[in-house]
Formats: C-alpha cells, structure tokens, sequence
C-alpha cells in the first residue's frame, strides 16, 4: 500500500507524475492519491479579486488564513484540479475515483477558529478561520473503493463535527490518511528535491534522516512548507507508516525515483 501526496505549489510536473502512478499499478502497487491545491487557489483568488493571506505563526509554520470567501475559492481550486487528477487517470485506463473528505466524514476536523500570528513583529489573533486540525479519519470509503477497484483520489477538505468545510494541510491530511489505513510508504511529491541543506542548492538534500532526528531536523534545518512537510512524516510515522520520502514532484518518473532513493527518505 502506497499513499502518494502531490504537491499544490508551482512546477509540481502533474503529466510526468500521473504517468508515474500508471506504471506503479501496471507493476502491482496499490496507490491512494492526496493532492493539494495551493497554487490553483492562489490564481483563482487573484482573478476574483480576493488574494491570498499568508501568514506566520509564533513556532514559524507559514499558512493560507482561510476566510469564508478564501474557503469557497479553495473549494473551488481543489475542485477543478480533483477532477482533472480523475479525468487524467481514466484516460491511462485508471479507475479513478475522485473525493474530498468532506465526502463520508473521511477526514473529520476541529475547526480552529482563532490563529495566533507573528506580523511585522506583532503578535496577533486572527478570528473567523476556517482551517482546521484532522482528529479522525474515516477509512470506509476508501476501503469500499479499493475492494471495487476504483483508486481513491482525495481533495484535502475535512468537514467539522458541527457539518463546517474546512481546509486542512494536504501532507498531514496524506499521512493521517497513510497511518489509517496501514499503508507501508508516504511518499511527498513537492517542487524541490527533498530537505535541503542549503536553499540555493537543489541537489544538496539530506539523503536520509532517522525518527530519532526529526524534530531536531524540523527546528534547525527545514524551512517554510517544509516544517510541515517534516511535521506530517512524523505523524505518518507515529501512525505505524514505515517510511516517507519527501521527493521531487518536478522530474520524470518522480515515485519511481522517489522508491528507489532519490529524496530524502525518513525511516520509522
């Protein structure tokens, strides 16, 4: 069992990676598919005349502030690309199956309806988000799908317990996911090579890292999105997941390479 996330951010290589997972199941691996939405939703607001917020919280994490009209634009963004993810994945003969877990309470979330930010030096509290924290993940959907051959596809989109949309961080919600339903790897495509040591390098990714030195990877080394890319390989991990390897979504055959190294690969 494989759980594959593909990254939302900009030349993430969609083409090179659903032509990756046809030879993955053309070889016997069975694959659910998480992908994100970032840079889809960030255009889409553009045109609407609602652009993003970025914001950085007190521990450094940088995250989308989700107001409500943000939320129907990531519904929306998330939306577009689910189905074209689908559309792709039928056209190679792939029983694609798309979703979001909004769909049968799959991903159920609590809401968090206060952030507290760092700005301009400022500490703040931000009210009416709607992101949210996954607290459980309902894998019968995913299951039913499975056992009638279809390959889940899923949209990072929880639902609260009081029936609220809310978006979640689409590599927590792949390794929640991946930790669930016992799947043996997480593999993180993203738009650079894996953890790198030296930002301005992309072939200087640290090859491996070892659960003992994760955190100490997450305060010292990863930077930006990759602090959460980090914080949902150790997730995946505690969940039982045996190894993630965060890897370059932005090459040929990217899961291939990926399984045989090429990333940084994160041992429970």
């Amino acid at each position: 069992m494989l759980v594959v996330k593909i990254g939302g951010a900009s030349g993430v290589n969609i083409n090179s990676i659903i032509a990756d997972i046809a030879n993955q199941t053309e070889s016997g691996e069975k694959l659910i598919i998480v992908h994100g939405g970032s840079e889809r939703a960030t255009e889409l607001g553009e045109q609407l005349g609602h652009p993003p917020r970025f914001v950085t919280s007190a521990s450094g994490h940088i995250s989308r502030y989700t107001d409500k009209r943000t939320l129907e634009i990531f519904l929306m963004a998330t939306g577009l690309l689910n189905r074209r993810l689908v559309g792709q994945l039928q056209r190679l003969g792939i029983n694609a199956f798309g979703l979001s877990g909004l769909d049968g309470r799959l991903f159920l979330a609590e809401r968090k309806s206060t952030i507290r930010i760092v700005e301009n030096g400022k500490r703040k509290i931000l009210r009416d988000d709607y992101t949210g924290r996954i607290e459980n993940v309902n894998i019968e959907a995913v299951r039913a799908l499975q056992d009638t051959g279809h390959m889940p596809v899923v949209a990072p989109i929880a639902i609260s317990d009081t029936g609220e949309a809310l978006n979640v961080d689409g590599d927590r919600a792949a390794a929640h996911l991946a930790g669930t339903i016992k799947a043996d790897k997480l593999v993180i495509l993203s738009n650079v090579s894996g953890l790198l040591s030296d930002l301005t390098d992309p072939n200087s990714y640290i090859p491996n890292i070892s659960a003992h030195d994760i955190d100490d990877a997450i305060n010292n080394i990863a930077r930006g999105r990759m602090k959460r890319k980090l914080i949902a390989a150790r997730e995946a991990l505690d969940a039982g997941v045996k190894q993630v390897i965060v890897a370059n979504g932005k090459i040929e055959q990217p899961i291939t390479k990926a399984l045989k190294g090429e990333g940084t690969l994160i041992n429970g």
